[in-house]
């Protein structure tokens, strides 16, 4: 192997408490990072290897696995926390702990710690089953009590992960150990989208003895039981992890039974697309993520490319509808009018990018409803129409529109290399130029990470319009999303749109807790379409993961729930 990325320590990272308590933690991430940019962590597909289990002999490629070595995998962005609410900590979480269970790329629900689960007629109850004889890896046994402790963690204010409390904390009631490898998990009320959720990353089981540590401790060396054991965090340059020995938990679609192959995995932090490409190429590292779309040709020839869709919220505008210009529907739907957004993505990603014109949800995700990926269609004409109704009928020197006097001016915040990478900022100074040429003068400001973690935009006189994603297996996704944003006490910034619609709110929430897959399928169509046609959404592209990898490293694959990279089953060949 070529000399690797080094692994020296730099003391340069974020402090985590900066982070915003409970829903206005979660953001933007869309996958979760900040309050005023919702949307993170699936139903979704993924063209990565086949998740089928294999015997532990033959690796799902059909060669031989070799035991040992290193994987150096370079990944675009550092977290604050290597556990909580963000799908880039879920991407990192997935490499220690387990979860429960698991989803196929069937998008159906299989086992993991969980060897099987029953559910009251009801609902409300959901008991599930443990595997016997699983440890943390500081010893600590996974059992009954210690799931249950997660569940109260999570949805602790205090202490918890805020997307897992997003996703159960308005349905969790209680959870039990009914006995040494049983847990009851009791809700308030129905919530059929509990076991997809459970199956994404963030919803990793961590070590009681590690959370008893308190919430800094367990962010900078958190604990779990999972294929790998983190080694060191080298703030700034990688996390180094190394095999867990004694693995034993893995899920039913994995591609083998027992500990890791390699060694070691060193996830190293390479923000620049075009270094991290170059580290693949030229033999720096064996992994990479986010492959720039120019490089594609190249990485399906020379390298294994992989692609996932995540399902859940896409890349959208989400348009103030509470302050500023946006209050009026007829210049939001003149915003979607103005841009030929299939073409400018189509552009903007080399055509490897899929466009995605619903906005509300992800087409990777269960119900979504694909005849609003052609709403509000490319119509300059329309666009015009709808402004001069609006009384924006002035045009200053600049050529921008004006209304008693005042500008047509819309401040659209980016997080530039966190939420929006340097295609994604190519494909906004596109769309800046259409809007200019009906009349609206938008303004790009790229955001840093810490501005976002910091909550700078989350509030709805800081920007007229916000670009973001939400990972996710299940359209529940919609109810996090869209509750008021301006609840008493507890506001939800995640409702990035600022958009208050209680009939929008009670659709989704009988969609989630509907004991039928007919009902609740409507239900989630009428709350797109509502969402779409109010034109608090502009649609883009779809949030895509990207790998790419040596020929000489076997069945790496992504984790069908929210698309993390799974290196437990990947092994060298020489």
């Amino acid at each position: 192997m070529n000399q690797k990325l080094p692994e020296k320590t730099t003391t340069a990272h974020l402090d985590v408490a900066i982070r915003p308590r409970r829903k206005a933690w979660l953001g933007l991430a869309l996958a979760l990072l900040v309050p005023a940019f919702a949307l993170s962590a699936c139903g979704g597909s993924s063209s990565s290897s086949s998740n089928a289990t294999q015997a532990a002999s033959t690796g799902a490629s059909g060669s031989t696995p070799t035991q040992g070595g290193t994987i150096y995998y370079a990944h675009d962005l550092e977290v604050p926390c290597l556990q909580g609410g963000w799908v880039e900590e879920a991407y990192i979480e997935r490499q220690y702990t387990d979860s429960l269970v698991s989803q196929a790329s069937s998008g159906h629900i299989v086992p993991w710690l969980a060897t099987s689960w029953s559910v009251s007629a009801n609902q409300l109850t959901y008991t599930f089953h443990l595997k016997p004889n699983v440890k943390f890896s500081d010893g600590t046994p996974l059992n009954a009590q210690a799931v249950a402790d997660n569940f109260d963690f999570w949805t602790d204010p205090k202490t918890g992960n805020s997307d897992v409390d997003a996703y159960i904390g308005p349905y969790f009631k209680s959870a039990v150990a009914t006995g040494p490898l049983t847990v009851q998990v009791n809700l308030k009320k129905p919530y059929s989208p509990l076991l997809s959720s459970l199956s994404q990353g963030y919803d990793g089981i961590l070590s009681p003895k590690g959370l008893a540590r308190g919430v800094n401790a367990n962010c900078d060396d958190p604990i779990g039981s999972g294929p790998f054991i983190l080694q060191k965090w080298n703030h700034g340059q990688n996390l180094v992890f190394v095999r867990n020995p004694n693995y034993n938990s893995w899920p039913a679609n994995a591609l083998h039974q027992g500990p890791a192959y390699v060694s070691k995995l060193v996830w190293s932090f390479v923000s620049d697309p075009t270094t991290r490409w170059g580290s693949l190429t030229s033999g720096e590292s064996d992994v990479i993520e986010d492959v720039p779309t120019i490089d594609w040709p190249q990485a399906k020839s020379e390298y294994n490319l992989a692609e996932y869709i995540t399902p859940g919220r896409p890349q959208t505008l989400s348009l103030n509808t509470d302050h500023g210009v946006f209050t009026d529907v007829k210049v939001r739907q003149a915003f979607a009018y103005a841009i030929n957004r299939q073409a400018a993505v189509k552009s903007a990603f080399n055509g490897e990018i899929p466009f995605d014109g619903n906005g509300a949800l992800s087409p990777s995700t269960p119900d979504y409803d694909a005849a609003l990926n052609s709403s509000d269609a490319y119509s300059p004409a329309t666009a015009n129409a709808l402004l001069n109704a609006a009384g924006w009928t002035g045009r200053n020197a600049a050529g921008y529109r004006t209304k008693n006097g005042q500008e047509l001016n819309v401040k659209l915040v980016y997080g530039l290399g966190s939420i929006v990478n340097d295609e994604g900022a190519t494909l906004l100074e596109d769309l800046q130029q259409q809007w200019k040429a009906v009349g609206f003068n938008v303004q790009l400001v790229p955001a840093t990470l810490t501005q976002l973690f910091a909550g700078t935009y989350s509030t709805p006189t800081a920007s007229d319009a916000t670009i973001g994603y939400w990972t996710s297996p299940t359209p529940g996704v919609l109810y996090i999303v869209w509750q008021p944003w301006n609840a008493p006490g507890d506001p939800d910034f995640s409702n990035s749109a600022f958009y208050d619609n209680p009939k929008l709110v009670n659709i989704i929430a009988a969609a989630n807790s509907s004991l039928s897959p007919s009902v609740q399928q409507a239900d989630y169509y009428q709350a797109q379409k509502i969402i779409v046609k109010e034109a608090a959404v502009v649609g883009l592209y779809t949030k895509t993961t990207t790998l790419a990898w040596t020929k000489k490293l076997h069945d790496v694959w992504i984790e069908d729930s929210q698309g993390e990279p799974v290196f437990s089953d990947a092994y060298f060949t020489k």
